[in-house]
């Protein structure tokens, strides 16, 4: 008995030492006794989480109204719906009183309020928000903020232990502690560009756009999503790394949006028969099956049935793997690639640059045309159709207003055919006059005049 008595306090004392919970790591003193807590970093950490409120209004029709109109011809009025929701925000920058949030929290809101740690409320005004990586920043007007200190999400290992902080399902501040259970977690459903960190700290809805920090306190993680078939926390919960949603952030704050470039190859898995068709024997790598003409992929030599393998030394499984690369890589940044070609393996190198933008926002190209994402047309559709296509338009937006709408593609601009984001860029710039677009939709062509 007094045996398995010391084996158990051998075990407790190596637990303890592994882990790191020890005075040195967190000096705290739970009321008359030394024991280790979260709390001395909670309290630099708490006021720098704040609860986001956001209200959405809607306007629907009524069935029943639809029936007085058509029975009694009286005029038929859609009915003002209210919608609201809450999250959570990460101040970043206690100066400017930018925070740190999820582009979903914010999606479509008509007002956005912020709810300090101390009680204060404050208005948000939204500075730019990203559904690729689901990161948005909001602004506050306010003083005597504390704000996080952004870790280097990239130093972080399997094993480390974390802290989420936010505001599950309206409750108020929670926070919920864990360890890092995976890295660079990709493939979720429903989820744009991937690589997340993947934790067992409870995060559940209202949670979103929360902290998730490390043991010195400093912001490692941005928390977004959760694994669930119940809708609740089972222990597999997503954050989006903090050196990524930094980047993501100062792209919003300089442009009001995230600028993407494109390698320009369209690609595919490598299946067992491709494999058998093309004789290679590695299982990873993505095969391309088309190199846009001009592009970063064309000039650095790639050509249809190249497989690549590698970029900038981080190994390509699969499509996803390959879009999260692409859709995650800062303009004007050189690509190393590894390639396969006739079972010969090869390297080349190119450079994204903002000509290379696969898609970019509207309101570059004139006032008119904010609220629209404009994209390059895929390559595949290119000898079927020619021109830019119009990917989103907000709902309500002046371009929304003039009747332009997601999935139309402009075909020309002042008379002028266009078939790239490039060709529309100047052609837009060069002619001071009220823009002519010519619009293709569902067989029909329209004109379009942006004044």
């Amino acid at each position: 008995m007094i045996k398995k008595k010391q084996y158990i306090i051998a075990l407790f004392v190596v637990f303890m030492s592994i882990t790191g919970f020890s005075r040195a790591a967190l000096p705290a003193a739970v009321g008359n006794q030394s024991l280790p807590s979260l709390a001395p970093i909670l309290e630099q950490v708490t006021p720098a989480v704040v609860n986001i409120n956001t209200r959405s209004v809607h306007y629907v029709r009524n069935s029943r109204s639809e029936f007085y109109r058509w029975f009694y011809g009286l005029p038929s009025a859609p009915q003002e719906r209210v919608s609201q929701s809450l999250g959570s925000g990460v101040i970043v920058d206690a100066e400017r009183g930018y925070i740190l949030t999820n582009h979903h929290v914010v999606n479509g809101a008509d007002d956005i309020s912020v709810v300090l740690h101390d009680g204060r409320t404050y208005n948000a005004e939204l500075i730019g928000s990203d559904d690729g990586t689901d990161v948005a920043v909001i602004k506050i007007e306010a003083d005597n903020l504390t704000a996080l200190s952004l870790a280097d999400s990239r130093q972080l290992k399997v094993g480390d232990f974390v802290v989420a902080v936010g505001n599950p399902f309206g409750l108020g501040q929670t926070v919920t502690s864990g360890i890092v259970s995976a890295l660079g977690r990709t493939s979720l459903s429903g989820l744009g560009y991937q690589n997340f960190i993947q934790t067992d700290a409870s995060i559940n809805p209202g949670n979103s756009g929360g902290a998730l920090i490390n043991l010195n306190g400093a912001l490692v993680g941005i928390n977004t999503a959760i694994f669930s078939p119940s809708g609740g926390n089972v222990g597999i919960g997503f954050a989006i790394p903090s050196t990524l949603a930094q980047r993501m952030m100062n792209q919003l704050i300089e442009y009001g949006e995230v600028r993407r470039g494109s390698l320009g190859v369209s690609v595919q898995n490598i299946t067992e028969q491709l494999a058998r068709a093309f004789d290679v024997k590695q299982k990873h790598g993505v095969i391309i099956t088309a190199v846009d003409p001009d592009s970063p992929a064309e000039r650095a030599g790639l050509r249809s049935g190249d497989i690549i393998v590698e970029l900038n030394g981080d190994k390509i499984n699969n499509q996803q793997q390959f879009k999260n690369f692409e859709g995650l890589l800062p303009l004007n940044s050189a690509v190393l690639i590894d390639y396969l070609r006739d079972n010969q393996s090869l390297k080349t190198a190119t450079e994204i640059t903002e000509s290379d933008r696969n898609e970019l926002g509207g309101h570059e190209l004139h006032p008119l045309l904010k609220g629209t994402t404009l994209r390059n047309l895929p390559f595949k559709y290119r000898q079927q159709y020619q021109g830019v296509l119009v990917d989103k338009v907000v709902r309500g937006s002046a371009a929304w207003q003039m009747g332009l709408r997601a999935g139309d593609l402009i075909s020309a601009v002042n008379k002028q055919d266009i078939a790239t984001l490039k060709q529309m860029t100047e052609t837009m710039h060069n002619n001071k006059n009220a823009p002519l677009l010519n619009i293709y939709r569902n067989g029909r062509n329209y004109l379009l005049v942006l004044e």
